[in-house]
């Protein structure tokens, strides 16, 4: 028998309509500042419009019930620029018992199954629960910002979350040190994978709140690598600025696009961070790599020069 007192994730077929208006429209009620839309705009709404919103193949609709009653809600729509998650809301009865994180779960799985590569969603800033919620799932902000259109006194955050690239894993080091190898360049410095000193590096990296290691991750298999380093500096008034380094990709998925992603995604970051600057070197014979950094919009201003102390 089932415990009355379990969350289940229910998706909304096309004929619920009615229960998805029941649950939005109190959703709407009990927190009028955290939606883009109002009781007083959706309450009008046909049998129609909401069965509408159900029918749509871009979406999905899911409710937490338990014990009988809805406790939760999301909508995942899919967008050119990915998915964009919305409509999230939580009972008060059932706030503080992870209903939230099961719905955000649900909803970016899904978003992954459709080969969507990030997810987006706008959250109000004084929402300081739902920042969090989103924070410890990996969501990171995007810099953008608006006026919520139901409130134009509040302000909202956009905030997004990558299903393509996140940060890289233990596990991850093999594949990593492998793509540094993969070049003329990278077999002649890079050793076993196994080393026990590539462990070490890692552990220092991802122990340091100033550097990022980066993975880009299809069906399972780590396919690109980048690592990002925040550097702090008295010029241009104490600006940060981020470097980018150690840019691969695997060998089956080059030409199709990916290391561009990789770029954009870390300038995306930098940005959100409040970074004055990118900024990368390039080895002198990697001519292709000058043409496609000159592509993003990336200029060779200075001379590098590097001392190998070994």
């Amino acid at each position: 028998m089932r415990d009355m007192r379990e969350i289940v994730m229910e998706h909304l077929g096309p004929d619920e309509g009615e229960r998805l208006r029941a649950v939005r429209l109190r959703a709407l009620r009990d927190s009028p500042d955290a939606f883009g839309s109002s009781y007083d705009r959706e309450v009008a709404f046909s049998a129609e419009k909401w069965a509408e919103r159900l029918k749509n193949p871009g979406s999905r609709w899911w409710v937490a019930e338990r014990g009988g009653a809805d406790v939760g809600l999301v909508c995942v729509l899919l967008e050119d620029t990915g998915a964009h998650l919305l409509s999230m809301w939580v009972a008060p009865e059932a706030r503080g018992e992870g209903v939230g994180s099961r719905l955000v779960d649900t909803a970016v799985e899904w978003a992954r199954s459709t080969g969507a590569e990030e997810v987006g969603l706008w959250a109000v800033d004084q929402n300081h629960a739902a920042r969090a919620l989103y924070a410890r799932k990996g969501f990171t902000p995007s810099g953008r910002v608006m006026a919520l259109p139901s409130n134009p006194g509040l302000m909202e955050s956009h905030y997004v979350l990558s299903l393509l690239l996140r940060r890289a894993r233990e596990d991850d080091v093999p594949a990593i040190v492998a793509m540094l190898a993969d070049d003329p360049l990278g077999a002649q410095r890079e050793g076993d994978p196994g080393d026990e000193r590539y462990l070490a590096a890692f552990e220092r990296i991802d122990a340091d709140p100033y550097n990022e290691l980066i993975v880009a991750e299809r069906d399972g298999k780590v396919v690109g690598t980048m690592q990002l380093t925040y550097l702090a500096g008295l010029s241009r008034l104490g600006a940060e600025r981020c470097q980018i380094e150690a840019v691969r990709v695997a060998a089956p998925e080059r030409g199709r696009g990916l290391g561009r992603k990789m770029i954009q995604w870390a300038v995306d970051r930098a940005r959100a961070r409040g970074c004055a600057m990118v900024q990368l070197t390039s080895d002198r014979s990697r001519t292709d790599a000058h043409r496609f950094y000159d592509s993003l919009g990336f200029t060779a201003s200075h001379v590098g020069y590097k001392l190998r102390l070994d």
